[in-house]
This record gives structure tokens, sequence and C-alpha cells, in this order.
């Protein structure tokens, strides 16, 4: 893919966690970029709150993790109460990885510290900054910024919408934002209350009235998430939270203060593809659903983690267009998942069925003690199951990938990496080592303690393995693979 001169190689529109996690990742990666936002400020509001294990594994990789563990407040439960009872308890512990717990940082947090990382890698964002217009040429975009009135031309290899659920890159590209409106208003308050609740544990409270999720920000301070059938005031007051918390939360729960509230309308919405020539979209731009979950923010992160690498190759003339439509052939699935489960946790926790409302208060007991349901809601709400099998860059089950090695911010970067169990013959390792000299420096060769070969893309999921002991015909696969994914 033969790319011309530009004024920078990724233009990144919109300064929210998604746009800021992606700049980080362009300059920790070698690439030149720009970040316009066009907010004056970063947001003061706490909005996205929950960061999963895989998300602070994929932090670790990009070398940010250490302030997000330090601003969190870990929580390592998860409770289902309706009507005062509880009908569940899980533990929330993942085995197969460093975070197993849910870290709670509040999105305002979460942007200080990406703003600060960008900072600290010489980068700043361009704030007051609109993007007016994009057009596509032949290996470059043109674009139209405006900033306080004046006008800014600016060219790009590639542009990334990270702008929000209004997104003007999605206009732009004109891409349909398929799905429905929720008919229930929204209200999220922040507040101070009293110590009952555990500050390790998050409640989901299903009732008749409608859904409510509590999160702890701390011991005192939590998130409430709820559905209201109409709005009292512009905002809800401590008056409006007290009285649903009443209706449907556990009765110890004692609000205070008011720290912040908003009512909001929510969508479930997600675009059909990701890509549109040069010019991509991610985070909200790309997919809306209900917050009961939590997994907004981090599908966004995950976003633009699946496809800065992959920008990378292409501007090191390693990349084609089926690398390119892979963001797409990945992340829809991912997302399409996200969606569907958020969407039934919303329906089945503020059914008005009687009917439904008894079975769901007699299942959900019965099946949480179930090793497996515990496994896969864990894995589901971790996200550490999500897996690229299917893709057209992938051979396998294409499951994620986590060791030391990894982590730091320099265990991995825009290299492949061939991983080799140390039980290999020394001819398999020789002629591991001269297929890795042969890809132009693509892929670094690594002996590890389990037998076997894999092949681990640049973001930690697997592209290949095999434990046949076939090592010729593994490493013919390994070159195919990566002769597909590269060739000009």
């Amino acid at each position: 893919m033969k790319i011309p001169e530009t004024d920078t190689d990724v233009l990144i529109i919109g300064a929210g966690p998604v746009g800021l996690f992606l700049a980080n990742e362009c300059a920790r990666r070698g690439l030149r970029w720009r970040l316009v936002e066009a907010r004056s400020t970063q947001s003061e509001h706490s909005k996205a709150l929950a960061i999963f294990p895989r998300t602070l594994e994929i932090f670790d990789m990009a070398g940010i993790a250490a302030p997000f563990l330090e601003a969190s407040n870990r929580v390592t439960w998860v409770a289902v109460v309706a009507h005062n009872r509880q009908l569940a308890r899980i533990r929330f512990a993942p085995k197969e990885t460093p975070y197993p717990f849910v870290a709670m940082v509040p999105q305002d947090v979460t942007e200080r510290l990406l703003a600060a990382e960008l900072r600290r890698k010489g980068g700043a964002v361009e704030y007051d900054t609109t993007f007016v217009s994009a057009v596509e040429h032949d290996g470059y975009v043109s674009t139209v910024l405006d900033q306080k009135g004046r006008q800014i031309k600016l060219t790009a290899a590639f542009v990334v919408g990270c702008d929000g659920a209004h997104s003007a890159v999605r206009h732009l590209l004109n891409l349909s934002f398929e799905g429905a409106q929720y008919e229930a208003l929204f209200m999220l308050a922040d507040v101070e209350t009293n110590e009952a609740l555990p500050a390790d544990e998050l409640q989901l409270c299903p009732s008749e009235y409608g859904p409510l999720a509590i999160f702890p920000m701390s011991k005192t301070r939590r998130r409430i998430v709820a559905t209201v059938e109409q709005p009292e005031g512009d905002v809800p007051s401590l008056d409006v939270v007290r009285r649903t918390l009443e209706q449907r939360a556990p009765a110890e729960i004692e609000p205070r203060s008011m720290r912040w509230s908003s009512y909001f309308r929510v969508h479930h919405r997600q675009v059909g593809r990701l890509r549109v020539g040069r010019m991509f979209i991610a985070g909200d731009a790309a997919h809306i659903h209900s917050p009961f979950g939590g997994q907004g923010m981090n599908t966004g992160l995950q976003d633009v983690w699946n496809l800065v690498w992959k920008l990378a190759l292409a501007m090191r003339g390693h990349g084609n267009e089926v690398l390119l439509d892979s963001y797409t052939a990945e992340r829809r699935p991912v997302i399409k998942t996200v969606i569907e489960t958020t969407h039934r946790l919303t329906r089945v926790m503020g059914t008005p069925s009687k009917l439904a409302q008894a079975l769901r208060d007699t299942i959900i007991p019965v099946l949480s003690r179930l090793t497996v349901f515990q496994h896969r809601f864990i894995q589901n709400l971790s996200e550490l199951g999500i897996a690229y099998g299917g893709s057209p860059i992938v051979a396998g089950a294409g499951k994620r990938y986590f060791d030391e090695s990894l982590r730091g911010g320099k265990g991995i970067g825009n290299r492949f990496l061939l991983l080799l169990g140390e039980t290999a013959g020394v001819e398999t390792k020789a002629d591991a080592q001269r297929l890795c000299e042969s890809l132009d420096g693509l892929v670094e060769l690594r002996v590890v303690r389990h037998p076997g070969i894999a092949l681990v893309r640049p973001d930690g999921y697997v592209a290949l393995t095999d434990t046949s002991g076939d090592a010729t015909g593994i490493l013919g696969s390994v070159r195919s693979l990566l002769k597909q994914q590269t060739s000009q």
C-alpha cells in the first residue's frame, strides 16, 4: 500500500477516552498524529466508569496501566438484588489475568490520565477545533478543520472518527446507524452515600419500575443508573434519586448529597462497517447501547487497539486492503454481541410482566450457582473471552494471548511474535530464525516454555497456532499468512 507524503499519518477527530488512547498508541508506535477536539477542554463529568480486565491488560501492554490502577476502586463482586432480596452474588475474579477485578475510574479521571500520558510523549490535544470535511484521494485524505473561525487544511494518510454518537465523520461517510431508541428515559447520578453497601460490590437491581444499577466509585461515592418514566426538572435531584432507590435498591443505601446528575436518551445502534477507504470510525461513533453492563467505553478502547497496529503496518508498507478491512470483520461481531447482551440485560431487569418477574427471580438464584454460568458471565463481563476466529487474517480461534513478556509498553509493538517452544529442535529453531529474518523485521522470534508454535499479532491475539509437531508445515503457514496480510 503506497502512501504519498502527507502532513500527518493519522488525523484523529475527537478527544474523548477513545481518541486520547488512539493518540497515545500512535505516539508509542512511532506514527505522526494530530488529535482535534471541538470542546475547549476535557470532560468534567464522570460519565463512563468501569474498566474491565481485558482493557487493563491492553493498558498494560501500552505501558499506561499504573495510574489507572492507582486511581481506581476495585470491584470483585456482582450482586443481583430485587425487592430487598439478594437473588445472586457472583465473585468476579477471573484467574487467567493479573487484573481479576473491575477498576472503577470516572471518565473525567480517565481523560485526564490519558491526556497526561500524551503530554509525556510530547503531544497535545488541539481544542476548539471542529472537523468540517474530508475528501479521499489516491493514497491520502485532504481535510478541512475549523479552529475558532480559522480554516485549516490538512492532509492525512488516514482519518479516524472518535467523535461520539453524533459523529460528523460517520455522517460524512453516510454510514447508516442501524438500531432503535429505548422508550424509557435514563437517569444517571453520582451521589455521596452511607457505607452500608460494600465498596467492592456492584449491584444490579431488577424491578417492575425499571432497571437500576449501583456502581461503587469509592466507599461512599456511587454511580446510580436507572430508567425513569419522565423527567422531574432539568436534571435529577437528590430527592428523585432517593425515591428511585427506595423503590428498587437495597434498603441499606442512603443518598446524602449529589455530585452530578443528568437525564439522557439511550439507543442501541451500530454501523454496518467501520471503514470507508482511508477513513475509519471507532467508539460511540460506531456503536451505542444501554449503559447497564458498563461496556461502552471499553468496547471503543478495544476498537482502536485493534485498528492502530494495522495502520502502523500500512504506513510502513506492510498492510494491504485485507488487513485494513479486517478491522470491520473483527470488531463488528464483538460490537453486535455487546449490544445484544446489554439489550437483553436491560429488558430482563426492567420487565413489567409479573410472570416474567417471577420467572426471573426464580431462575437467577439457580443459574448463578452453576459453575458454567459463572464462568461465562465472567468471561463476557471481563471481555477476556473476546476472540477473532473467522477473521480473514486469523487461522484458528483467534484467542487473546497475554504473558509477562508483553507488559510495560515495550513488550509488544508493531511486530508479530513467533513463539517457539523451548523443546523445539535445533533445525526448527534455525528455520524459525531464517523465517523471521526474511520478513523484513515484521516478526520477532521468542522462545517460550509451552510447546508448539504460535504467531501472536501486535495486539496480543493469536493469528495462528500449532502443537502437532510439524514444524515445517506450521512455519510455512506462518509465512503464507503474513504474506497474505502484507502483500503490496
